[in-house]
């Protein structure tokens, strides 16, 4: 069975209080998860809040039965979970204890193309309220975008999920009171990364904490979001295609602060010094 769990181990306390137990999935998507997964541990590293493990399935082409009847992640375990993960179906027993874990209270973050997985599971596709690709149309949900500041809910048909070529974009905060935002600059510019268009889905019960406006569609896409799954909170960002992307300071910043609140609806993690503004992003050296 090909799982991989890195624990990190972490033993000191943090203002008194347990660290918040972290789990990250990779082991499939159609970006580099063997490169972003270090980045992404790199980042919540920097912080002495987090305790990281990470699981990784089966592989796509060499995966066997046998290990997927054994890949049975504990996500009771874990105070949130991090999808870096994008490709098969999990396991009915897998699908079934991650809505349970959801529902419940316990947290998700979803990062950029772990957007476009799993298009025909309903709860997934609720919890993550917008998705693109793997065959989304008007039959999962709306298109959602930002219009002369409102949110907008567009039922057109059509296909979900675009994008144009990588670039740098700004990210507009939407919501500059929700824990998360608070503090953020009103606009900063993200190192270059694929700017995601059209993602349609549910979008029940999310709210759009900022936006990026697509060259593309020519429309202003959500860029963060936060959505509430029975008890459990998640935070989306479609933000982070690459190495190169994920190495920024303002996207690891957004990350951790949107982990801890998707774990706790608190944000103490300040914002960082060296936080982009709107001139030059900030890559992320630590």
């Amino acid at each position: 069975m090909r799982i991989l769990i890195l624990v990190v181990l972490l033993t000191s306390f943090v203002t008194g209080a347990e660290k918040l137990k972290v789990l990250i999935v990779d082991g499939q998507n159609n970006h580099n998860w063997r490169a972003t997964t270090p980045v992404l541990l790199k980042g919540y590293a920097s912080n002495a809040m987090f305790a990281l493990e990470v699981s990784t399935s089966p592989d796509k082409k060499k995966g066997t039965k046998e290990e997927w009847a054994k890949w049975r992640p504990d996500f009771s375990k874990y105070d949130v979970v991090v999808s870096n993960y994008n490709g098969q179906d999990w396991p009915a027993e897998v699908k079934k204890s991650f809505e349970e874990y959801v529902k419940g209270g316990g947290g998700f973050v979803c990062i950029h193309a772990a957007d476009n997985a799993f298009a025909s599971w309903l709860e997934y596709n609720k919890m993550i309220g917008l998705g693109g690709w793997g065959g989304r149309n008007e039959k999962h949900g709306p298109y959602v975008y930002i219009k002369d500041g409102k949110v907008v809910r567009d039922n057109s048909p059509g296909r979900g999920g675009s994008h144009g070529p990588k670039h740098e974009f700004l990210v507009h905060t939407f919501d500059a009171e929700h824990p998360i935002m608070k503090g953020l600059p009103s606009k900063w510019l993200h190192m270059k990364d694929e700017l995601y268009d059209s993602l349609r889905g549910p979008g029940e019960n999310m709210k759009i904490l900022a936006y990026s406006d697509s060259d593309k569609s020519k429309k202003s896409e959500p860029m963060m979001m936060v959505l509430d799954y029975g008890k459990g909170r998640i935070f989306h960002t479609p933000m982070g295609h690459d190495t190169v992307s994920m190495n920024c300071v303002g996207f690891i910043n957004v990350i951790l602060r949107g982990t801890e609140w998707a774990a706790t609806g608190k944000v103490s993690i300040p914002v960082a010094p060296n936080f982009p503004g709107a001139d030059k992003p900030v890559p992320f050296t630590k």
